[in-house]
């Protein structure tokens, strides 16, 4: 058989209903299968230029992630959700153009995007380490094996991993039981220096009705109580008079509020 000399000059890309870009035809079909092969687009390469910027003061070295992609760029739209992609040797980082980044799979287990995988990984756990004060200090094995467990419930229930996704699910990546500081609860008002407030505007709040709390209303709502008992009473009274010498047992009885 003759050996394949054709080489991945340019790729048809679609636009998957997960909002996602995914390769549908390649110039190089020997090679490259097209089932499942995803491409990271334009925004999401940005996106993830951003993410790895902090881990370069934690071994991040730039020329893996560069290495792990094929830049392509958009040489025409083909209509329907389709676009023609043109193979680049621009850099990710630094090309002025919108590219896209096809992951080098072609050896999955040993390959520049297998390499990348495991990089990114390291980099994250030196990051965190350094950051967070654990009990126990994390370890690679602990993410990679917390990443993949999720991934294979992914795959049973049918869906596809979009190398984005993936490469997202190590840059916030984050132990059970931590936050970031974005997501971090806002800190409770009690730690906070409350401003004084000067005898008029404490007298205001005092009466202010939307403030008061459940038992207070509950209060109010006794002494309310009491007041209808006795006026109550005072009807009953008057009745008494009305009526002369009637029978106590038909007497009309006070109301009571519950």
């Amino acid at each position: 058989m003759a050996k394949a000399t054709s080489t991945l000059d340019w790729c048809v890309v679609r636009l998957g209903e997960d909002h996602n870009w995914w390769v549908a035809e390649t110039s190089d079909p020997v090679r490259w299968d097209v089932d499942g092969l995803s491409i990271i687009d334009p925004r999401q390469v940005d996106h993830l230029t951003e993410l790895v910027d902090p881990l370069r003061d934690y071994g991040f070295d730039q020329d893996v992630f560069e290495a792990a992609f094929i830049p392509f760029r958009i040489e025409k739209d083909l209509g329907n959700g389709k676009v023609r992609l043109k193979r680049v040797k621009d850099s990710l980082f630094e090309s002025d153009d919108k590219l896209f980044a096809l992951p080098d799979i072609l050896d999955e287990e040993n390959g520049p995007y297998a390499d990348l995988l495991d990089h990114l990984t390291r980099c994250r756990v030196k990051m965190l380490n350094d950051v967070i004060d654990f009990d126990s200090k994390l370890t690679v094995d602990e993410v990679e094996d917390e990443i993949r467990e999720a991934q294979n419930a992914d795959f049973i229930e049918g869906i596809a991993i979009h190398t984005f996704n993936e490469l997202i699910a190590i840059l916030d990546y984050m132990p059970a039981g931590y936050e970031s500081d974005d997501d971090a609860p806002a800190k409770d008002l009690e730690d906070e220096d409350l401003p004084d407030l000067d005898e008029e505007e404490e007298e205001k709040l005092k009466n202010d009705d939307s403030l008061k709390w459940d038992d207070d209303e509950e209060g109010g709502d006794e002494d309310s109580d009491k007041e209808d008992s006795d006026d109550d009473k005072e009807e009953e009274d008057e009745d008494d008079d009305d009526d002369g010498d009637g029978d106590e047992d038909e007497r009309p009885r006070g109301r009571r509020r519950r």
